[in-house]
């Protein structure tokens, strides 16, 4: 594998997901520690057409190691729950009852397994 390494312990532009992080100590060549984390994120947008690209939303660095209990709500404009779903699933489809939901900005709230809770929106594009 090929790693590039920084000296800074900040990292920017991190997108959600699980990450493999390795320090290595370069002051005294001691060899190098890896340890996977967990980025939490949240798409800004999908789009389900049926390309298979973005055709549904969920949230990013949740597993069956990370925060696997989390809940998922996501809601309309009106606030209107329109959909529960399970960060270890598929994800959101756009829909509501089987029927399509419009272009729009929706709302969620995921409540972490730790007891975090995030709240932002996203935007279903069709």
């Amino acid at each position: 594998l090929y790693y590039t390494y920084q000296s800074s312990n900040t990292f920017y532009n991190v997108y959600g997901g699980i990450y493999t992080v390795a320090v290595r100590d370069i002051k005294n060549n001691c060899g190098i520690v890896t340890q996977d984390v967990s980025v939490i994120g949240f798409p800004k947008f999908f789009t389900p057409n049926g390309d298979g690209y973005n055709d549904t939303w969920n949230v990013k660095g949740v597993s069956n190691l990370f925060q696997p209990n989390t809940m998922i709500r996501i809601f309309d404009r009106y606030g209107k729950l329109v959909k529960q779903i399970d960060p270890l699933g598929t994800g959101w489809d756009g829909t509501f009852n089987g029927e399509p939901l419009p272009t729009s900005d929706y709302w969620f709230s995921a409540t972490l397994q730790d007891g975090r809770e995030f709240k932002s929106h996203f935007t279903l594009k069709r």
